[in-house]
């Protein structure tokens, strides 16, 4: 908030202690952890650091009146790690722990300001309560683009601690802050296009509902893994309006593009990021003169966004929107055609790469298998060759049916006596590919749905795996599958599972529809999978269309668990 006077945190670096029934544990508290892309504040703006550095609260005189890593929030929530704080709201930002559901929570944490910095010399308390109202009344949004609200804690709640007015608990975006994200350099336009589609629409949404975001401060926005923008902390500063959503969103969008925050210069210090440069009337620099390739239109929308132009303002979030949309379409239209360089190397999957790219090392295992793959070919042109001849020989021989003497044993044509007992004995089983597959989980999100065909395509380079869970199973869910398919029922043989990660325990089930409750499927084998290719025997089961791998242990450990299976294949019995 350029050119107002952000109020100070009181003790906010001092240790809290949670409330107790005994004696005080003797001894410092540890420091409270604070993000790695967290700076310190700008030497022009005020600290938001306490400036007595502990001990008793200046306005209170209470010893326990900061929020610090392991203090517990109405006895359910547990902070874990600082990843900022919006001074101008009296905010502080947490990664926090739901100790009754085990899961990672994002925990927005309203704090008393210090003495002679808050305007109405009651400590924020009555500026929390309005935060507090504003969130409840926002409790029924939902948006893909903004962390969904799970509880608030209004003012005077049981279990909040001394010096604290108020808090917000969200669903934990994981992913990356933006700091991190354009830690390594400046992203793709197109990219960065791509990043904020999400950010955009839930501004919208949430404009057409009377509400606010407060997007305009860069510790509230994180980037999920999947390169997208998402609000990941509430309750934003009363005063915000949805013109100021507007200029987040751009904003958000100017520092993807150049690595630059351009509103507030003590936000930017507390978030890692450099300020943006300036042009003499005040505007940002435009993103063009910072680095190349920038499209027109999102140049465009930048400038109109956080220009101080009036007369040539975005001033709607569905503006914003409408506008990265058409962007990304258009660029999805033209990608057979070269794009302009952009000052940003091109990805190794991407279709256009430059002249003078250094080729990747042959892959040896790569080598091989196309050796064997044409020397499969070759075998299979040798076969037909000769089963085409043997027909042409028999059109043009003249051969003399045996004369069957009634009780002898003379084989039938074609048969030589001493192959006879080779002749009625079963014909071995055959490969069946499954026709399709499918995530199966009851329980929750369906791991990687888009990916797992991968399984049966039989590419042993390619598979499926499921998400990394901290807990192994059934500590979240009882487990999650892939459900596979035939044409018609059949009977099956073996199943090969060709897998990574060994130490799976999977269940082998029968299904008579591929929705069917675990509980009404048919338990065929159990299995512990190997690094490599597992063989289950089938051999004892009946004819059946839907077969489950049920993956009841994942692979790993800790709090790393995790399964990829690469291939699944089948064998039935042959006819």
């Amino acid at each position: 908030m350029t050119g107002q006077i952000e109020p100070r945190l009181a003790a906010e670096f001092a240790p809290f202690v949670p409330v107790q029934t005994g004696p005080t544990p003797p001894g410092p508290m540890p420091p409270i952890p604070t993000h790695p892309g967290a700076g310190p504040p700008p030497h022009a703006g005020p600290s938001l650091a306490s400036s007595d550095g502990g001990g008793p609260h200046p306005a209170t005189g209470d010893t326990s009146t900061a929020t610090a890593a392991g203090s517990l929030l109405a006895g359910r929530y547990r902070l874990g790690t600082r990843v900022g704080s919006d001074a101008a709201a009296g905010a502080e930002f947490w990664r926090a722990e739901d100790t009754v559901l085990r899961r990672d929570v994002a925990a927005t944490v309203l704090r008393r300001f210090g003495p002679g910095t808050d305007p109405d010399d009651d400590g924020g308390a009555a500026r929390a309560e309005e935060i507090i109202a504003k969130a409840l009344r926002s409790g029924s949004f939902e948006h893909p683009g903004c962390a969904r609200l799970l509880d608030v804690l209004a003012p005077g709640a049981p279990g909040l601690p001394d010096g604290v007015l108020g808090a917000a608990v969200a669903e934990w975006v994981p992913g990356r802050s933006l700091a991190e994200a354009v830690a390594d350099g400046i992203v793709k336009p197109l990219a960065a296009a791509r990043a904020l589609k999400p950010l955009a629409a839930a501004a919208e949404a949430a404009h057409r509902h009377g509400l606010v975001l407060g997007c305009d401060h860069p510790q509230r926005v994180r980037v999920t893994p999947e390169g997208r923008t998402q609000m990941g902390f509430a309750l934003p500063r009363p005063e915000l309006t949805p013109a100021d959503d507007v200029r987040g969103l751009g904003a958000v969008l100017y520092c993807l593009l150049t690595a630059q925050w351009p509103l507030s210069p003590s936000d930017a210090a507390r978030a890692g990021l450099s300020p943006a440069q300036r042009t003499p009337d005040g505007a940002p620099l435009s993103p063009s003169a910072i680095r190349p390739g920038v499209p027109v239109e999102l140049e465009t929308l930048v400038v109109g966004v956080l220009g101080v132009n009036d007369a040539h303002r975005v001033r709607t979030a569905a503006a914003v929107r409408t506008v990265v949309d058409e962007v990304v379409a258009e660029a999805d239209r033209v990608v057979l055609f070269p794009p302009e360089h952009d000052g940003v190397p091109p990805d190794p999957g991407d279709v256009w790469q430059p002249r003078d790219r250094v080729k990747r090392p042959a892959d040896p295992r790569r080598r091989r298998k196309l050796l064997a793959g044409l020397a499969g070919l070759g075998l299979c042109v040798l076969g037909v060759v000769g089963y085409a001849s043997a027909q042409l020989g028999s059109l043009f021989s003249t051969s003399t049916p045996p004369i069957v003497v009634a009780g002898s044993s003379v084989p039938p044509s074609g048969v030589q006596s001493g192959d006879s007992e080779a002749a009625g004995a079963p014909a071995g089983d055959a490969a069946i590919k499954a026709v399709g597959a499918a995530v199966y989980d009851r329980a929750g999100d369906r791991d990687n749905a888009g990916r797992v065909s991968r399984v049966i395509d039989g590419d042993p380079d390619t598979g499926w795996k499921t998400f990394n869970y901290r807990q192994q199973f059934p500590a979240l869910k009882p487990g999650v599958g892939i459900m596979t398919s035939f044409a018609s029922p059949v009977q099956l043989s073996t199943l090969a599972i060709d897998s990574p990660s060994p130490g799976t325990e999977v269940e082998i089930r029968a299904a008579a529809t591929p929705d069917a409750a675990i509980s009404d499927t048919q338990l065929l084998a159990r299995a512990t999978l190997d690094d490599g290719v597992t063989t289950v025997s089938l051999s004892d089961s009946q004819p059946v269309q839907y077969v489950l791998v049920w993956i009841t242990h994942l692979g790993g450990g800790g709090s790393d668990n995790s399964t990829e299976i690469r291939e699944v294949s089948f064998r039935r019995v042959a006819d």
